[in-house]
């Protein structure tokens, strides 16, 4: 079925019902129809008396029967209530469906207490004026995040299709997340795999931590870039995405990630690092194309402060 894109009132008509289909709750039955909707939000429609079925209202879970067809007045996206702040963005791709984003370290991605504005939804709002809505709001939508402190690529999906679909690779973990990360010493083996389960520390509730009595299961792969002294430049690829995962994962393994200020060393080795923040770079991420299924491969370049510590490592002593 040909979906058309969620831009005001607009009435969609979806069937007829297959003798396959024949049965089906009317909700799942939509949400399978039209993917791009999620369930939730159909089951929402239907209880508002939005979705007629054969004319009729009905409730969510009510079976279809072959030949049946529903129609939907579909409610325009509602204003925002964040602040649309005019400030820049390094696009990296931009389409109908996605934007992808350079994020800089000390962008904040989403607004909360402590942080109301100057994040990047509030940029993403000023700057995208073909947003179809997310959940029934006028908004984008945050696929993945970066720490306030952490650089490089990020995607945010325009369309609630698109974000169904991100979310589910990043779920089902085909997507590939490399990260570059300035480390104290050098790792020895030059490859390996960290996997350690990670959840709240149990002593400092806003850190993270290998000693958590219920972690969740975490997979860091790490390889030796570039020996510096006394420190090294690691590629990192991670198969799952816990909150501060690699900066943990690393220093579990005793080389901490340089300028890290939570789990990093109290006293570097060398305080002449100009590091002002955690050196760790989102570097390279490959998703799939939500509408159109093209292998993307995405990269940030390494932002300049990333950069002057790496040459100052390198810097004979």
């Amino acid at each position: 079925m040909n979906t058309p894109p969620l831009t005001g009132e607009a009435h969609r008509e979806v069937g007829p019902v297959s003798p396959e289909e024949s049965g089906q709750r009317l909700d799942v039955w939509l949400a399978r129809r039209a993917p791009d909707i999620s369930r939730a939000r159909w089951q929402e429609w239907i209880k508002n008396g939005r979705v007629t079925l054969n004319g009729l209202t009905r409730k969510p879970n009510h079976p279809v029967s072959v030949g049946d067809s529903a129609r939907v007045v579909i409610p325009p996206p509602e204003a925002s209530p964040l602040t649309a702040e005019a400030i820049a963005l390094d696009i990296i791709h931009e389409d109908r469906d996605i934007l992808v984003v350079n994020k800089p370290a000390g962008l904040v991605v989403h607004p909360a207490p402590g942080h109301a504005s100057g994040t990047l939804v509030n940029a993403l709002l000023f700057h995208c004026r073909d947003l179809e809505g997310i959940g029934g709001e006028k908004r984008p939508g945050i696929v993945h995040r970066l720490d306030r402190e952490t650089s490089g690529v990020l995607v945010v999906a325009k369309r609630e299709s698109a974000l169904m679909q991100l979310a589910r690779q990043f779920k089902d973990r085909t997507t590939t997340k490399e990260y570059l990360a300035v480390v104290w010493g050098v790792p020895n083996p030059p490859t390996g795999a960290i996997k350690a389960a990670i959840g709240r520390d149990p002593v400092h509730r806003k850190k993270m931590s290998v000693r958590a009595a219920h972690g969740r299961p975490a997979v860091s792969h790490y390889r030796v870039y570039e020996k510096l002294n006394g420190a090294a430049l690691l590629e990192v690829r991670i198969e799952t995405g816990r909150t501060h995962q690699i900066r943990v994962h690393l220093a579990h393994i005793k080389h901490p990630v340089i300028g890290d200020s939570v789990y990093g060393r109290k006293r570097p080795p060398d305080p002449g690092v100009p590091a002002k923040r955690h050196m760790l770079h989102a570097w390279k991420l490959r998703i799939r194309h939500p509408t159109t299924g093209e292998d993307m491969l995405l990269e940030a370049p390494v932002p300049p402060d990333f950069q002057d510590v790496v040459a100052y490592l390198k810097t004979p002593a």
